[in-house]
């Protein structure tokens, strides 16, 4: 009889060595303008591994890629000394990389990251940093030299999970923005791994690191370049022989999606939030082969080792340290004091623009703040349409609060507003007006953003609630 399978799950943790950095301007403003915490990416790591190396039930720990933040030689020796703690204490672990994990120099390989910096107290300065070519060899040792097939070119290759469960890791690092996927021979290796397993009687997983299935509709269109380069490929081999699950991140997005071909066949992409993300969580996954199972949990930190976030939650207090959380916080300032709300928030929104006109900009954003969800449902057209009680509290709620939990659950998932509530309504009618407006007037950079065969409005329910499995953190995956 065989027996379950277990691992653990990272991705994107874009770990930053404290070599890189002094406290100061440059870095601070390069942390406040992302949706992840860079200076304390090494804090969050040992707190995830601390709870890895706690459980002694499970002995497997997956990272896939971005596993560094900048490419910087000092983040990747002290990211690969947490890799040795994990493997010293009998755990086995497997590493891809992405296009974070390394620089190109004069544009070798087309990467967006030509070189890795220091941030000093007044700017940067050049560090030594990776190259694409050598990544393959620095983490030989955890993947490669355990794996049943290589497949070096690309630095993919493939493990025995278990008895009855095989794992691809697929590097996909391609050459960095013009193509993040296997090239022909690499797809070829692939097509012969899975085979290899359902030939040996086993089930086999792919991880890798560019998502396969958008995880909004509006990536569809906007950003083709940033899915798995052959993604099309890929979701007709896993169709085609069978294979139900492939892991992802790069989004930094808790989303996990069904693909279905014109045939019935199918498969789930489970996309995974980046570990430095405020809501950072890993997968623990366990496959039953016997019952031909993949149990897919979700598990977040209560607590950083060595930092006291005092009465917030480790969300909170990282969520105001990037973009949309500081934005949050400081936006009572707009009424109060504005000059502060621009400091507070410079690095993330032009703060000299915005206080040259700050005769124009202060009114029109205290009118934003003043605006209730009733002002979007009476645009929408659907005020009619609601009951008494949803319109009394259509008029006591602030749409900017409501805008702002949305923005709470973009990289976590499971957003909150399901089609019965009032929020839902009231937004969903008023981006289906904004499709009627856009298509009245024509407006071809507005028509340009929306996917063939979709709508503002179809692209909102993304961000509204969980139109996808029902739930971003957990899933049950048939594998026969």
């Amino acid at each position: 009889m065989k027996q379950p399978t277990s691992f653990y799950l990272l991705t994107d943790t874009h770990f930053v060595s404290k070599q890189t950095w002094v406290e100061g301007k440059p870095f601070t403003m390069r942390e406040r303008g992302d949706q992840i915490a860079l200076k304390l990416s090494p804090e969050i790591l040992d707190s995830f591994i601390e709870m890895i190396l706690a459980d002694d039930t499970i002995d497997t720990v997956l990272f896939t890629g971005d596993n560094v933040n900048s490419g910087d030689m000092a983040s990747h020796a002290d990211f690969r000394a947490r890799l040795e703690k994990l493997t010293a204490a009998g755990k086995k672990v497997y590493v891809i990389c992405a296009t974070h994990d390394y620089c190109s120099p004069n544009g070798e390989d087309e990467c967006f990251q030509h070189d890795a910096v220091r941030y000093t107290e007044t700017g940067v300065e050049p560090t030594p940093f990776m190259y694409r070519r050598d990544l393959f060899d620095y983490y030989a040792d955890y993947g490669p030299k355990q794996a049943i097939s290589v497949h070096k070119e690309s630095g993919s290759y493939v493990v025995q999970l278990g008895e009855g469960v095989r794992l691809a890791m697929i590097d996909d690092n391609g050459n960095g923005r013009s193509h993040c996927g296997l090239f022909e021979d690499g797809v070829a290796w692939l097509t012969a791994q899975i085979r290899d397993a359902k030939a040996a009687g086993d089930y086999i997983l792919l991880a890798t690191h560019h998502p396969v299935i958008a995880p909004w509709e509006v990536f569809r269109h906007m950003v083709d370049y940033e899915l798995y380069g052959g993604y099309r490929e890929l979701s007709k081999l896993m169709c085609e022989e069978g294979v139900r699950v492939v892991f992802t991140g790069h989004t930094h997005v808790q989303n996990i999606r069904k693909y279905t071909d014109e045939e019935g066949r199918w498969f789930v992409d489970v996309a995974t939030i980046a570990a430095v993300n405020a809501a950072g969580k890993m997968r623990r996954v366990t496959v039953d082969p016997e019952k031909g199972t993949c149990s897919i949990e979700s598990i977040p930190l209560d607590s950083i080792l060595g930092v006291d976030t005092g009465d917030k939650s480790v969300f909170d207090y990282l969520y105001g340290i990037n973009f949309a959380g500081r934005i949050e916080q400081a936006f009572p300032l707009v009424k109060t004091d504005f000059d502060r709300f621009l400091d507070e928030t410079d690095g993330i929104l032009p703060a000299e623009k915005l206080r040259k006109y700050k005769a124009l900009v202060k009114p029109l954003l205290g009118f934003v703040a003043k605006r209730k969800l009733s002002f979007a449902a009476k645009f929408g057209k659907v005020w009619k349409t609601l009951t008494d009680e949803e319109k009394k509290e259509a008029k006591e709620t602030k749409l900017l609060d409501v805008v702002f939990e949305i923005c709470r659950h973009i990289y976590p998932g499971n957003a909150p507003f399901t089609p019965d509530t009032v929020e839902y309504k009231a937004l969903h009618g008023a981006a289906a007006r904004l499709d009627r407006f856009v298509e009245k007037h024509q407006i071809e950079k507005v028509q340009k953003l929306i996917p063939p065969g979709s709508s503002l409005a179809e692209m909102a329910e993304d961000f509204l609630y969980n139109n996808r499995t029902g739930d971003d953190d957990t899933i049950v995956v048939d594998l026969k």
